[in-house]
C-alpha cells in the first residue's frame, strides 16, 4: 500500500471536519489547520463530495461539513474515494493479479496484505483517530496494544 499526498490529505481534512461536527468548515480553514494546499485541498474536497462523504453549502456561511457522523466514516471510505484501491500489484487491484509455476502462491500473498490492509482502515473510524488513547487500552482497529 502506497499512502500517496492526495490520500494523506483527505484524511487529514475530514478529521479537521470531523472535529467541528456537526458544525460547517470553511475550505480555507481546512487548507490553513492542515498546511495543505488550497487548491489541492479543493479538488479533494470535491472527490469527497462526490463519494457522498461531505456535503457543502454555498454562501457566507457555507463551508463543508459530514453526511454522515465521524464514527460512521472509516479511514478506508475516504482512501477509497481519493485513491481508489487500497493495494495494487503492478498497478492492477491485488485480485487480479496472477502467477504461474513457482511463484502461483505470490497471488494469495498479495491478498493477504490486501485483507490485512482493509481490516485497519475499514475499522477506523475518523471518530477513533480523533479519540486516540480514551482509557480503553486498545488501538484504533479494537485489538489490545502490542507489547515491545
Amino acid at each position: 500500500m502506497h499512502v500517496s499526498a492526495r490520500s494523506d490529505y483527505a484524511v487529514r481534512a475530514m478529521l479537521a471536519v470531523a472535529e467541528c461536527h456537526p458544525a460547517v468548515v470553511k475550505a480555507a480553514a481546512l487548507a490553513a489547520s492542515q498546511d495543505i494546499p488550497y487548491s489541492f485541498l479543493q479538488g479533494i474536497l470535491l472527490d469527497l463530495r462526490r463519494a457522498g462523504l461531505l456535503h457543502s453549502l454555498r454562501g457566507a456561511d457555507g463551508g463543508y461539513a459530514l453526511t454522515r457522523p465521524p464514527g460512521e466514516i472509516t479511514v478506508g471510505d475516504v482512501l477509497r474515494a481519493t485513491g481508489g484501491a487500497l493495494t495494487t500489484v503492478r498497478g492492477a487491484p491485488a485480485d487480479v493479479a496472477t502467477y504461474h509455476g513457482v511463484a502461483a502462491g505470490l497471488g494469495e500473498v498479495w491478498l493477504s496484505v490486501h485483507r490485512a490492509i482493509e481490516d485497519v482502515v475499514d475499522h477506523a473510524t475518523l471518530a477513533d483517530l480523533l479519540a486516540p488513547g480514551d482509557g480503553r487500552g486498545r488501538d484504533v482497529v479494537g485489538r489490545p496494544p502490542r507489547v515491545a
